[in-house]
């Protein structure tokens, strides 16, 4: 056992909270090097197995092109075993082993699962998710990250661990804890701080009251002391200004442990965070784009569904979603990507977690089929993963997650997972120089809005398709019945966070949509405007603007400061029991048969739109559901209903040939998804994928070379897919 050599005085009791921590000039500069083109590996955790076989393991990684592992987050008992005592022997052997094998090494700090020990001694360091209401010991992410012994503990192990890894050359990077935000925070030190942080941030109780309106049901605030427990709460004001401030202390605790790590680590090795994929349905106080912005490369998990779920065309309408998964559908693997990218300001990320075997629990069995795996990590690729990861390299023999299976199986013998993964990674590595230069293209993009998300969970719109209960997933049904829908016309999708993002310029994509964005400021309206008023095609969808960035409906006539640029108003809404189809209203049919309107439907009336679609209805049939306006030298288009999956299709191809995008690819399979990426030089690196188990062939509307092998095929050249295959091109 040997101590940390930098060791934290003081008393844990008293430790100072972590403050906002200054911008590190060198993001993005010297740490680039420590990114290779194309990161290839997974999570290792020798700790976790019964026998000693790092030798073993080592050469089959070296057989698979696996070139980092990643290593420890999990292991704090371990590193240290007794208070104030380390030990880091046993993980210094297995990167030194990788080390001498070409494999790198990203470490963890340990701090998101606590030792025993530490828990025992200091009872209130556990999570509060209600008021009085605290966890038991025995699970992950049960902490109370602001609390002053659990800080003076953490850092302590942090220094102690970032200090002896530092100077080690196989060691890449670092990943500051893990999929931080699981719960909520109820515990008194949070309460007072939310307390403090109101006073900071409205400046009077006055200004309190008046933002969250609590004449209602005589909540008036008299006295800071007057505050009532959060779980208690039925003033959406005060959720969302909750909400926020949860979100704050995420973000606060992981730049504080990043900026530990910086000033330990050396220029070269850069700091990452893993965060969950798609809407971070299970991390309620994280904000992967927050984080995004602290970290050199952000890392993220994307879990996807397999086998016939993983099939153009998507015939599939509102399948059970597993806990872990973003969606079901080819779909929602993009939209993981999309959503890295967009904490990543559209740059790279890292997939730190994916599919190794099983995803899920002893219920959820479901391996990819052959070509899956291979089709799944290209599609991330191109859509800007510079890392591929996989959970994990062992199948865990105990614990919770025995059946979340790895690479290997619990005999460790090399099966169909390992041959598919080592297939794979040859080929990135042959791939790996186009991709570290490759730019994601996209033609559409979509606005996030991580407010609009906590309000609508607080006051849902839509209720569950199965039990008639309010949903609070409603932002994520619409955000992902938009995406989806554009996903299914062809195109190529950005996303933009509205809240961290609004320095971006909008002007870059010809078509911008707005799911939900129900909690949207008078400043945040007038940017929308601008770019439809610039040239830009703005698509408006139900519930966008009805509140202010307080969470109170507006005065005026909705939807507020959009009603006179989008030429439409509306007093009423309504939800709909069962599917009402559309019909034209004028002009060229853009709606399939069945196309149909469900859920919702505002009850618009037109100003000086023109509709575009009406319900075919006895009663809503005089309202339109789709309104189109010219606004200057661009046009704002409302949806007032959530599209069914063939309406949503329909919707994204009349809106973005509205903006003058037009296909290259033509008469495509229906099975065939297309992605492209800018290259240096004017060049083009297409992704021809085959999301299907049946073989197809491809007309190739110019000439092109594989970018494997340099073969040239001319244009009209009939590609042939195989089942499940993707096929990388290069054009000049």
């Amino acid at each position: 056992m040997g101590r940390g050599d930098g060791a934290v005085p003081g008393n844990p009791e008293r430790h100072g909270r972590p403050g906002p921590q200054p911008a590190w000039p060198g993001v993005g500069v010297d740490r680039e090097r420590a990114v290779t083109a194309m990161l290839f590996g997974a999570a290792y955790y020798p700790e976790y197995e019964a026998v000693d076989r790092l030798d073993a393991d080592i050469e089959l990684m070296r057989a698979a092109g696996v070139n980092y592992v990643r290593v420890g987050e999990s292991t704090w008992h371990l590193w240290e075993p007794i208070d104030g005592q380390f030990n880091f022997d046993w993980i210094t052997r297995v990167v030194d082993r990788c080390h001498a094998a070409g494999i790198s090494s990203i470490v963890g700090t340990p701090t998101y699962a606590i030792p025993a020990w530490l828990a025992r001694r200091y009872p209130a360091i556990l999570a509060q998710t209600g008021t009085g209401t605290p966890l038991t010991y025995g699970g992950r992410q049960n902490v109370d990250i602001t609390h002053g012994a659990y800080l003076f503990h953490a850092e302590r192990v942090i220094r102690a661990a970032v200090g002896h890894f530092a100077g080690h050359a196989g060691v890449i990077g670092f990943q500051v804890d893990n999929e931080t935000g699981v719960y909520l925070l109820h515990n008194p030190g949070v309460r007072e701080r939310f307390a403090d942080h109101l006073k900071a941030t409205y400046g009077s109780l006055d200004a309190v009251n008046e933002a969250w309106g609590t004449n209602h049901w005589s909540l008036g605030l008299g006295d800071w002391a007057d505050l009532w427990p959060a779980d208690h709460n039925s003033s959406p004001g005060y959720n969302l200004a909750w909400r926020r401030f949860q979100t704050s202390l995420v973000t606060e605790f992981l730049a504080w442990q990043a900026g530990i790590v910086r000033e330990l680590a050396r220029p070269d090795q850069f700091v990452t965070h893993c965060t969950v994929g798609g809407h971070e349905l299970i991390r309620p106080a994280g904000n992967a784009r927050a984080v995004a912005r602290l970290v050199d490369i952000p890392g993220v998990n994307v879990y996807y569904s397999t086998q016939d779920t993983l099939e153009l065309p998507d015939h599939h309408t509102e399948p059970p979603v597993p806990s872990w998964a973003a969606g079901v559908g080819v779909w929602a693997l993009y939209l993981q990507a999309d959503m890295a990218r967009v904490a990543a300001k559209n740059d790279r990320f890292l997939v730190l977690e994916s599919n190794a075997s099983n995803a899920g629990y002893p219920h959820e069995n479901h391996p990819a089929y052959d070509g899956q795996w291979r089709q799944a990590a290209l599609a991330l690729a191109a859509r800007g993963a510079r890392g591929m990861g996989y959970w994990h390299w062992h199948s865990c023999h105990t614990g919770k997650e025995i059946y979340w299976r790895g690479v290997l199986g619990h005999d460790y013998q090399p099966g169909r997972p390992y041959r598919e993964i080592a297939a794979l990674g040859a080929e990135l590595a042959t791939l790996a120089p186009l991709l570290g230069q490759a730019e994601p293209d996209a033609e559409v993009a979509f606005l996030y809005s991580q407010d609009s998300k906590y309000a609508l969970q607080f006051q849902p719109p839509l209720a569950d398709p199965v039990t008639g209960r309010p949903d609070p997933a409603s932002y994520e049904r619409i955000f992902n019945t938009f995406y989806r829908g554009y996903f299914d016309a062809g195109l190529q999708m950005a996303c933009i966070d509205l809240e961290e993002d609004r320095g971006e310029d909008l002007s870059r994509w010809p078509v911008l949509v707005v799911p939900a964005g129900y909690v949207l400021a008078d400043a945040d309206a007038s940017r929308l405007v601008d770019y439809a008023a610039a040239g830009g095609h703005l698509v408006l969808t139900l519930r966008t603007g009805y509140v202010d960035e307080h969470g109170r409906a507006r005065t005026d006539t909705a939807p507020g400061p959009l009603s006179v640029p989008a030429g439409v108003a509306y007093q009423e809404f309504t939800n709909l029991r069962t599917a009402v189809p559309v019909a034209v209203a004028a002009g060229e049919p853009i709606a399939s048969d069945g196309a149909s309107a469900t859920y919702w439907a505002d009850l618009l009336r037109v100003t000086t739109a023109e509709p575009v679609l009406h319900y075919d209805h006895p009663s809503w049939g005089q309202y339109p559901a789709v309104t189109t306006h010219r606004w200057f030298a661009g046009r704002i288009t409302w949806v007032g209903t959530l599209p069914d999956p063939v309406l949503a299709r329909d919707l994204a191809r009349w809106t973005a040939a509205a903006a003058g995008i037009t296909p290259l690819w033509t008469e495509l399979p229906t099975s065939v998804r297309i992605d492209s990426a800018s290259l240096p030089g004017g060049r083009k690196l297409w992704f021809v994928g085959n999301w299907s188990g049946q073989p197809v062939s491809v007309r190739l509307p110019f000439t092109a070379q594989r970018a494997r092998t340099g073969d040239t095929y001319p244009e009209g050249h009939q590609l042939q897919l195989a089942a499940w295959d993707t096929t990388a091109l290069l054009t000049a």
